[in-house]
């Protein structure tokens, strides 16, 4: 009996020992939080076992995503869709109640590091379904082909088409919507990818109806530092590390893995592309509360070989933070949700510095206790808080 219950104790001091993760004490609800990574870190660690196997680690995750996601179910609220933009899967939510007027549209791109992800996955689902009903607005939830079967730029571009085709005045008429009143929304990569499209749009004569407003959640938007303040208190946050950062952008380029290192380093940018250094510069572009006696040091110039191998790392459609001043002026009134414990943190408040400085009008929402992926952690009070916040502000701009 003794011998059970040593055996007992250790089993139960191992399993507190791999489900316990250190949290900020501000986070709500802890507990709740480290059963979830506990549960994430699970299924992290079956996916490397099935790959050292012989198995395929992005075939594992496209199908768990499969058993993740939910059909195109209407409600007594939302009639929901699944069809094809510019032929880009899309689902479209449009609301059943009548409108005496045209209605708001909004375009929303999943995020999952362009490599995984689905309009179909529950919270996405969600969040169209409860924005859509909340705003009455036409919602169109885009997809698109995927890392590393995909590289960049067929990410941006299948986006851009399939917003493209929405902006074309008898699609917006078949839907009722207001042409005056379409924004685009996005989350982590497809932050990245609102971002890049919103800009590629001022700057395309073929789109004559132009975006309203742009929402961007927790954005990843530039490759050349990997070393600011954020990068550096949060690199083993749980639900984004540092190292999965680097592993979604060189997923995003190439397969070549001579890449991974190189953006680890910082060592990206040739000596002749050395001005895009100042987009970046978190030393002149962070208030000073983020910087938090952090020195800044600026990154090592790369080799010329390594840009004309992957040209994407000093693309604006990839980094938009890369954008000039010139770029930035023209586009909608922004709203952008950073988060404290988030290595993307400064990535977003660089952008609102650089957008408020080129005049663009923006709404700053940062989150003290929030982290990468509170937004779609819908078993949290964070995430509807969050949520919340960002539909209010649609409510009240778009």
């Amino acid at each position: 009996m003794g011998k059970k219950i040593i055996l007992l104790l250790t089993v139960g001091v191992l399993a507190a020992y791999y489900v316990y993760t250190p949290l900020p004490d501000n986070i709500e609800e802890p507990w709740k939080l480290t059963w979830m990574i506990a549960v994430s870190k699970t299924v992290a660690y079956l996916n490397l076992f099935s790959e050292f196997l012989g198995a395929n680690r992005f075939v594992n995750i496209a199908a768990l995503s499969k058993r993740q996601e939910v059909p195109p179910t209407s409600d007594e609220n939302v009639t929901v869709t699944d069809t094809t933009f510019n032929n880009i899967p899309v689902r479209v939510y449009v609301p059943k109640r009548k409108s005496v007027a045209l209605r708001r549209g909004l375009f929303f791109i999943h995020g999952g590091g362009w490599s995984s992800g689905s309009f179909a996955l529950y919270p996405h689902d969600f969040l169209s379904r409860k924005t859509a009903e909340r705003l009455d607005a036409v919602v169109v939830s885009a997809s698109y082909r995927k890392a590393p079967k995909h590289l960049f730029p067929t990410q941006f571009e299948d986006v851009y088409n399939s917003l493209k085709w929405f902006l074309r005045q008898d699609i917006l008429e078949n839907y009722g919507v207001d042409p005056k009143r379409v924004g685009v929304s996005g989350s982590s990569s497809g932050g990245n990818l609102a971002a890049a499209v919103t800009q590629q749009l001022t700057e395309d004569p073929s789109v004559k109806i132009k975006l309203k407003t742009q929402a961007l959640i927790y954005p990843i938007l530039q490759i050349l530092d990997m070393n600011t303040p954020s990068y550096r208190e949060n690199s083993h946050f749980p639900t984004l590390r540092k190292s999965e950062v680097a592993k979604g952008w060189y997923d995003y380029f190439t397969t070549d893995r001579s890449l991974e290192n190189a953006i680890l380093l910082g060592q990206l940018v040739p000596a002749e592309s050395s001005h895009l250094f100042k987009f970046v510069n978190w030393s002149s572009l962070l208030p000073e509360k983020f910087k938090k006696g952090h020195i800044y040091k600026k990154p090592i110039h790369g080799s010329s070989d390594v840009a004309k191998r992957f040209p994407g790392i000093l693309d604006v459609r990839a980094a938009p933070l890369l954008a000039d001043d010139a770029r930035l002026r023209g586009l909608p009134r922004t709203y952008v949700v950073t988060c404290q414990y988030d290595v993307l943190r400064d990535d977003g408040i660089m952008y609102v510095t650089r957008l408020q400085d080129a005049g663009v009008e923006v709404t700053h929402n940062h989150v003290d206790d929030g982290y990468h992926g509170a937004f779609f952690l819908l078993d949290l009070k964070i995430s509807h808080r969050i949520i919340n916040h960002y539909i209010d502000w649609l409510k009240e701009n778009l």
